[in-house]
């Protein structure tokens, strides 16, 4: 019986590719450039099955030209906003993703630019590598102490639960808000707000792991940004629209966010060049979940969603 055909679009894990050669046909894209909605559409006539990045988009226009043959996008991905789910269901095609192994190197990372924002790491490296160090004083570099500080989290899913885990060993007073209160076990002493504006008002801290849909565009506009106490810290590992970006600016240019940690933009690949000149912004190219481990455990369970539907099964993370 010969193997279903897949098509891997971006570079995988050498084991996750190892693994797919083994169980699979696979077409892979040595190239490592995103697909395009063109390729998206040609290859549906040539695959089974399709492991996608969040770099390659199926809108409600793509999908409506794809082939019958294509009857599973496994996303290698826990996001799912570059796939129009309800025009993708209604196509017949199943649609899944990889949650539960990404949170704690996404947590990680967050961890990471919430203290390198609040403690100067971007002017203090530039400092050190231009060789203008030539100065101290008690005033130099002087950042914002994480320890007993208020941690306000939006989103209180895998990775939002396992960055306040993080950020308990650091000794702060963690608050979230979430569409719905979490269990006394999994709130850990977290104190819940029911309201965003409640949660914005107690942030020294505010880190975003909430998805990108609809209703969180924008999440982070000129108005709830006024409603962090002034010199707050903003973080986000989430997608790059939850925030405002010209609020953004406005606001660090006015002082009231002190700084500010950001691993997604709305523009991606590239980023958001008005950041560029600020010392109290640190970034990062949407690198949240590239480590080793996760990368790995990534392609596997894309793999495995692809199994068990090729098994006549349900897959196990289905949408």
């Amino acid at each position: 019986m010969s193997k279903p055909v897949i098509w891997i679009t971006r570079t995988l894990s050498n084991a996750t590719l190892e693994r797919a050669r083994r169980d699979y046909e696979v077409i892979w894209n040595a190239a490592d450039t995103p697909g395009s909605a063109e390729d998206i559409i040609r290859m549906s006539a040539s695959v089974d099955g399709i492991i996608p990045c969040h770099s390659e988009h199926f809108s409600a226009d793509v999908v409506a030209q794809l082939d019958p043959r294509l009857k599973i996008v496994a996303n290698h991905s826990v996001g799912v906003d570059h796939c129009d789910l309800d025009a993708l269901r209604g196509k017949g095609i199943v649609v899944t993703n990889t949650p539960d192994v990404l949170s704690d190197a996404t947590a990680e990372l967050a961890m990471m630019l919430m203290l390198g924002a609040a403690r100067n790491a971007v002017a203090g490296d530039r400092t050190v590598r231009s060789g203008t160090w030539d100065f101290w004083s008690p005033a130099f570099l002087v950042g914002k102490q994480l320890t007993g500080a208020r941690l306000g989290i939006v989103g209180m899913g895998g990775v939002g639960r396992a960055f306040a885990r993080k950020a308990r060993g650091f000794d702060m007073e963690i608050h979230y808000h979430n569409r719905s209160r979490l269990s006394p076990k999994d709130e850990a002493g977290a104190i819940y707000h029911e309201t965003l504006e409640s949660l914005l008002a107690v942030s020294d801290f505010l880190s975003l792991h909430c998805p990108a849909t609809p209703e969180t565009v924008g999440l982070m506009n000129a108005d709830r940004l006024a409603q962090l106490p002034k010199g707050a810290v903003l973080v986000n590992t989430g997608r790059g629209n939850l925030i405002d970006e010209a609020a953004l600016v406005d606001a660090l240019d006015a002082g009231h966010i002190g700084a500010a940690g950001l691993d997604c933009f709305v523009t991606e690949p590239g980023g958001n060049p008005a950041f560029a000149s600020y010392d109290n912004v640190m970034m990062m190219p949407h690198v949240g979940s590239a480590t080793v481990q996760t990368r790995d455990a990534m392609g596997f369970k894309a793999l495995d969603n692809l199994d068990a539907f090729f098994r006549g099964e349900s897959p196990p993370n289905a949408l």
